[in-house]
């Protein structure tokens, strides 16, 4: 079993601190500021070992309205909830406050601990005992075990351990997978060991030597040293309270809220689509883009909130929201958050993080809009994993997501977010574009696109009919640039795979598509084979031909000498000088013999033979050496050898 946190909450004096003391021993307070003031103001921290031989790790949090912030900090990663009232007080305004913050951070286990009862006599124990139970009636608390407590005398405290004890026993604190995440809460320098980093490990594991980084920055560093409760460590998992000696980091280059983890697992943004509780206890509706102040994992963030299916929301309702943050955060989806008012400052709401990187800004303007934000929340809230996984490749559209992408948005890693891509995979509801890197479009994307191709094809086929095709890159163009490259050719090796298009030479074709031409195209084909042929082996310059066939549009006569040149009706010398293929062949015929009969041909006995010019002659045999029917040694020529 992971190691389990305890975490205390309540108002200021209510004797929280003082309970971890008289149940630990250790006290928490370490500033000199809280011991002159009496009144915690940090983070503290204990541990408590347990009769079943189980520690738990103890955070205890300041109850002072000041210090509300670092009070969230601490409720991150709490699994059971040690709710401090003061019998001599009762029910007061930062009990509640923290009851409303522990609540919207999802915590379900807890023990109502009432202090203090060495100040009151037993008829006020018993009226208090009855407010709280009017309290905690229909909320988390409503079945925590109510315990009497005297930090002085120590009356209680026993039965404290022995019901922590028998929670620790008897409950399922599920194993937090997924890789190695710490939201830091304190950092500072140890002279000799460089910079520390202090923080409740919420999920997965690390180990001396491993590297991390903090998030949201892109700073890297090497785990020197471990410590859980003040005792070194080779390896710390989820739950433990944890002190990490980062090699390569200097100390002033962290902050409170930054979070610890392996590369590539967390993605910084600016944007959360999240659920939002509006506290009943509020006075006025929360207005669209309303300021905030974001309060997840250990960091306070500036931000506004957008409402995405309304314009105000009224204490006490529910709804979908997009936080729009001031700065960078690095969340997984299920993360807990609470919201508090920028100006007075007040805890107003909170809830769940459902999208840890939308792709843009929500819209919400018009009742489509709202309908598909009101969608969204009923997928991201209450939707399998496929059905998110599906969403999330939907919304990525041409692009799609990689393996480690999607993960990130699903809070899923290795083994766990394989097995739930298993089904959707195997029913082709989604497709791998590129094995290397794991790449998926949705299908529906992928037909799509494939779509797109073949429509841009027979619409250049019926533009352009005596053109065999279009280039590869010509056509990713036409697709458009939003399809990332490894879709496109997924796409397009689907189709050639299937035989709907062809490649022919460099250009892509419809595999139906033949050349066609028009009357006057075809006249104007005969007309250029006859020209050629008449030239014989003396060939026009493609100046001289375009020269010659003037009266025709120079366009159309490009691209006939080009469907010409692909049916080898024309061989292309050179860049300006096309031959015959009628003519050509014979002479290539009458050069092989001549080269078998002496052995080898030079530019002169080359000349002599044909009659040509040195304005063909040389053209003429680079070509024949191009074309591998000759090899070049020094000033002669012999026959390349077959094989």
């Amino acid at each position: 079993m992971r190691e389990i946190v305890l975490g205390t909450a309540g108002h200021v004096d209510h004797g929280k601190t003082s309970f971890i003391r008289a149940l630990t021993g250790i006290e928490t307070d370490r500033l000199k500021e809280e011991k002159k003031r009496g009144i915690t103001i940090e983070l503290g921290f204990a541990f408590l070992d347990l009769p079943c031989g189980h520690r738990i790790g103890i955070v205890d949090v300041p109850g002072h309205e000041k210090f509300v912030k670092n009070m969230v900090a601490g409720v991150t990663g709490m699994d059971i909830l040690a709710f401090i009232i003061a019998a001599d007080e009762g029910i007061m305004p930062q009990t509640r406050e923290h009851f409303e913050i522990c609540r919207l951070m999802g915590v379900r286990r807890a023990l109502v601990i009432v202090t203090k009862i060495d100040l009151v006599e037993p008829d006020w124990l018993e009226m208090v005992d009855e407010e709280i139970f009017e309290f905690c009636q229909g909320s988390f608390l409503e079945d925590a075990p109510v315990l009497h407590v005297s930090s002085i005398t120590g009356e209680g405290l026993d039965e404290v351990r022995t019901t922590l004890d028998n929670f620790v026993t008897q409950h399922n604190f599920t194993q937090s997978f997924g890789p190695f995440r710490l939201p830091v809460d304190r950092s500072f320098a140890m002279k000799g060991f460089g910079s520390v980093v202090t923080g409740t490990s919420i999920s997965g594991r690390t180990a001396i030597g491993e590297e991390l980084r903090l998030y949201p920055s892109e700073r890297m560093a090497k785990v020197r040293g471990i410590q859980v409760h003040g005792e070194p460590v080779e390896e710390v998992e989820a739950g433990h309270r944890t002190a990490v000696n980062l090699q390569g980091l200097d100390s002033t280059e962290i902050e409170r809220g930054m979070v610890l983890a392996p590369p590539e697992v967390l993605e910084p943004g600016y944007m959360l689509d999240c659920q939002l509780l509006y506290l009943a206890s509020n006075t006025k509706p929360l207005k669209h883009r309303a300021r905030i102040r974001v309060h997840v994992g250990t960091s306070e963030i500036i931000g506004r909130v957008s409402l995405l299916d309304r314009d105000e929301l009224l204490p006490g309702e529910e709804s979908i929201v997009q936080l729009l943050l001031e700065e960078k955060v690095a969340v997984w989806p299920q993360d807990r958050y609470v919201v508090r008012s920028y100006s007075p400052v007040f805890t107003i709401g909170g809830g769940e993080i459902l999208g840890n990187l939308p792709f843009r800004k929500r819209k919400r303007l018009t009742e489509k809009d709202r309908e598909y934000n009101r969608q969204l929340y009923e997928v991201l809230a209450g939707g399998t994993v496929e059905e998110k996984a599906l969403f999330f490749l939907a919304e990525s559209g041409e692009k799609g997501l990689t393996a480690g992408e999607l993960g990130i948005r699903l809070g899923l890693f290795g083994k766990h977010l394989k097995k739930a891509l298993n089904e959707p995979l195997s029913t082709k509801k989604m497709v791998v574009v590129d094995s290397s890197t794991q790449r998926y479009v949705i299908r529906d994307i992928a037909e799509k696109i494939k779509e797109t191709i073949i429509s841009t094809l027979q619409q250049y086929h019926r533009d352009n009919p005596i053109q065999v095709g279009l280039v590869k890159e010509e056509l990713r163009s036409s697709v458009g640039k939003r399809v990332e490259q490894k879709v496109f050719n997924y796409c397009l090796n689907e189709l050639l795979r299937k035989s709907v298009v062809v490649l022919e030479e460099s250009a892509i074709r419809m595999a139906d598509h033949q050349v066609a031409l028009k009357a006057d195209e075809k006249q104007l084909e005969s007309e250029i084979i006859e020209w050629y042929r008449e030239k014989g082996l003396t060939a026009p310059t493609v100046k001289e031909t375009m020269a010659r066939f003037s009266e025709y549009p120079e366009g159309l006569v490009k691209e006939v000498l080009q469907l010409l040149l692909r049916q080898e009706t024309l061989l292309k010398i050179s860049e300006t000088l096309y031959f015959s293929k009628e003519r050509f062949d014979p002479l290539v015929e009458s050069v092989v013999e001549a080269i078998e009969r002496d052995g080898e041909i030079d530019a002169p006995r080359f000349k002599a033979l044909t009659g040509l010019t040195r304005k063909f002659s040389i053209p003429i045999l680079e070509y024949l050496d191009r074309i591998k029917v000759t090899m070049r040694i020094g000033d002669k020529r012999v026959l390349r050898r077959k094989g």
